[in-house]
């Protein structure tokens, strides 16, 4: 429970986290030991002195208030002033100002010695306290008597600059702290910035370096890069071979099948030549996605007006109310185009008319494709992104051939732009049917 309160105060980067670990515990014992050195030297010091001050203050008083002419008294407060090392005046009068006294904020040990002073002389009439300078006024029997002193001998002289040297040298050694801090999460940053680029289809040069931990976790991490690009480049090739090579027997099957034209059998062959011919261009598409296009600034709305236009012009029901001006970002443009364009053909497979829009919101760009047809459940949408998966039940295997590979295409895509695909139910009452969403982070 105290855990999830406190949890929004603490940071969330693994570098202020770090320095937390280190710096609390350092300024917290200097800290400790700073008061606690203070409280129990300088205030005991300072009481010792104050102490030993007042009896010599009492004896001085003591020999100058005698019943003898002012002459003899100032000679006695001589021959005082200079066996105690004070000045001492008899015969005075007291200051308008009884208290005039003005410390430092930072000077404990001067706050109490005059608390001390005051305490251990009942004869103390005024006290003056200016430049480490300390003056007294004591009221005897026969006269008034004035001792000025300086300020160290009744107190510890300068008691911050312990704190002033505690503040200067845990200042320079949290500085040394975030630079050696700063020095190892620069590894774990790197290795952060490759894995990302990893997944946006991007190969970035890795060094290993640092600990011992972020070492191996970095070698760990190039030994998995290379083995997943070895899997990819396997599955591509095997892809487009047996893509390419099945491409020639349908060849030589469409050309027989072309002399016998007004055969019902051979028109029914044919069909399924094109089907095979479409379930191939599909599987060349799917393994294109995974080789590497250069990041572009393209306009978003620039490049969904223009695809939504080609649409257009083949026939389809497609429209794009308030696209307007978008915003400028790095993206794959034939990789996008090609993932909008599976979204607006699977669209119109399952619907008879789609609608394409772009909102902002949230920090993310948002391509909707939004079509009339009968929609996929919430419970099937995870499983109809995956790749040679048809949910014939609730799409119509009767709608048109294909692999099962449309909405796994725009999720790889999508995924190489550092975005995801989300699946929804439409809302508008002239749609309604599959809502497919393309997000990207700006």
């Amino acid at each position: 429970m105290l855990g999830r309160l406190l949890k929004p105060f603490f940071p969330r980067g693994l570098y202020w986290r770090a320095a937390l670990i280190v710096l609390l515990p350092v300024v917290t014992m200097l800290l400790v030991i700073s008061v606690g050195f203070i409280q129990r030297h300088y205030e005991g010091v300072t009481r010792q002195m104050t102490g030993n001050f007042v009896l010599v203050v009492r004896d001085v008083v003591a020999r100058v208030d005698v019943d003898l002419t002012p002459q003899v008294r100032a000679e006695i407060g001589q021959n005082a002033a200079q066996a105690f090392a004070i000045d001492v005046t008899a015969d005075v009068e007291l200051p308008p100002v009884r208290r005039d006294v003005s410390t430092a904020f930072y000077d404990i040990a001067a706050r109490l010695a005059i608390r001390e002073l005051s305490a251990g002389l009942p004869d103390l009439a005024a006290i003056r306290l200016s430049d480490n300078h300390v003056s007294l006024w004591l009221t005897g029997v026969y006269n008034v008597v004035r001792i000025d002193l300086p300020l160290s001998r009744i107190s510890a002289s300068n008691p911050h600059q312990l704190l002033v040297m505690v503040f200067v040298i845990g200042m320079f050694m949290s500085l040394i702290s975030f630079l050696y801090l700063k020095n190892q999460m620069r590894p774990i940053r790197r290795l952060s910035r490759a894995a990302e680029a990893f997944g946006r289809g991007q190969r970035l040069p890795l060094r290993v370096g640092g600990a011992t931990e972020v070492r191996a976790a970095s070698t760990a991490f190039l030994q998995m890069r290379d083995r997943i690009e070895h899997h990819i480049e396997q599955r591509t090739l095997m892809l487009s071979g047996v893509s390419h090579d099945l491409r020639t027997p349908l060849t030589r099957m469409r050309l027989a099948l072309s002399m016998m034209e007004d055969d019902p059998e051979a028109l029914a062959l044919m069909g399924d030549v094109v089907e095979m011919e479409a379930l191939i261009d599909r599987f060349l598409e799917f393994a294109r996605n995974e080789a590497v296009e250069p990041e572009v600034s393209t306009d978003l709305s620039g490049l969904v007006a223009q695809r939504v236009a080609e649409a257009v012009r083949s026939g389809r029901q497609v429209v794009a109310p308030g696209l307007g001006q978008g915003p400028v970002m790095p993206l794959r443009p034939q990789l996008f185009g090609r993932a909008l364009d599976n979204l607006i053909t699977n669209a119109l497979r399952y619907g008879s008319r789609a609608r394409v829009s772009v909102d902002l919101r949230d920090g993310c760009v948002i391509v909707s494709v939004e079509d009339n047809g009968p929609g996929i459940a919430p419970e099937d949408r995870d499983l109809a992104m995956r790749p040679f998966v048809r949910l014939d039940p609730a799409r119509g295997a009767s709608k048109g051939s294909g692999a099962g590979l449309g909405l796994a295409i725009v999720a790889d895509a999508m995924r190489s732009h550092g975005g995801r695909l989300e699946l929804d139910r439409g809302t508008s009452p002239e749609f309604g049917g599959l809502l497919a969403r393309l997000i990207l982070p700006l």
